[in-house]
């Protein structure tokens, strides 16, 4: 997809302006690849228990593919199927609609890729005027369902500012990463299109966000049924990895500890002074995926660093005192 200019440079430091925290309610949907490791669940849940800063209008499942599932349609379908496992275990059931996603990715349909959520997202857009604060969309997976909206209908760029965690920082050695490298088309499409982006980098950014089945056990353990539910989804995932680590580097021990990265985009729209960015011409992603720099490209906001106590903080304590 060639560069877009639908919206000036002003315009765009405008809306990608960050929210303020004493501000209004923000409109937000969130497209989830739920079931590929076990951030997505939590920042599933804390947008759900954050409704004084985010309402959310809809969830969508986003494909993924790794060693639980061996196509993008069965890790969409696994996300799907996740979404609803968390939503049982909330005090009451949200009433807040799953749509399911891609069942492919752009680069083998060359171009978008129908489904539900990328339908939803084209209604729900041009359901707002352009002078009605954006919809945020946030992406936590790899941007197939979001880029093939726009692709679709480029118009939704004027009514919505897109969050997602993907890729590196410019200034890493690589841009390859789970999200942005899953669907390169995709990816390309949200730094080409020159659709409202706020990223979040997973390296050195979103990264700053570890935890440990210690700290977890500490802040939520035996508070409720979301809150084990959670707990056991990080303690079997550090069980997997930790015997893959010792494998890989040879060594009888390890101190473990995981990256909650997707809590990242949450985060910003619950308290945009918990981080720090920066305004920067929207990058080129290569097909080595690698970056290349413009100056002369329309203007994107990138995540420089996140209050990672203050951030794991806000979210502990709304886990620990939702109502079983």
């Amino acid at each position: 997809m060639s560069q877009s200019n639908r919206l000036s440079n002003h315009q765009l430091v405008q809306r990608i302006t960050l929210p303020d925290p004493k501000g209004s309610i923000l409109d937000m949907v969130l497209d989830t690849d739920t079931f590929n490791e076990i951030d997505d669940q939590f920042a599933l849940v804390y947008a759900l228990l954050s409704p004084d800063r985010v309402k959310v209008h809809a969830v969508y499942a986003a494909p993924f593919v790794n060693a639980k599932s061996k196509t993008p349609a069965i890790g969409m379908a696994m996300s799907y199927d996740e979404i609803f496992e968390l939503y049982q275990r909330m005090p009451s059931k949200p009433d807040v609609p799953v749509h399911r996603g891609s069942e492919q990715w752009m680069r083998q349909a060359r171009g978008p890729v129908e489904s539900d959520a990328c339908h939803d997202l084209i209604e729900r857009a041009m359901s707002r005027s352009v002078d009605d604060p954006p919809l945020y969309v946030v992406a936590i997976g790899a941007p197939t369902n979001v880029s093939s909206a726009i692709a679709k209908c480029p118009e939704i760029m004027d009514r919505i500012v897109v969050v997602w965690l993907g890729g590196h920082a410019v200034s890493h050695p690589t841009a390859r990463e789970f999200n942005l490298g899953q669907d390169l088309l995709a990816s390309q499409t949200l730094f080409d299109s020159g659709v409202p982006l706020i990223r979040i980098p997973c390296i050195p950014t979103a990264q700053m966000l570890r935890t440990t089945v210690a700290e977890l056990t500490h802040y939520i353990g035996n508070k409720n049924p979301m809150c084990d539910f959670l707990l056991q989804r990080y303690a079997e995932h550090e069980a997997m990895e930790t015997t893959q680590k010792r494998e890989r580097w040879n060594v009888a021990h390890i101190a473990y500890c995981k990256e909650i990265w997707d809590v990242a985009t949450i985060a910003i729209l619950v308290n945009s002074t918990w981080c720090r960015s920066t305004i920067t011409p929207s990058p080129i992603l290569t097909r080595d995926m690698t970056w290349s720099v413009d100056p002369s490209r329309h203007l994107i906001r990138d995540l420089i660093s996140m209050n990672r106590d203050a951030i794991f903080g806000d979210m502990f304590y709304k886990l620990a005192n939702m109502s079983s």
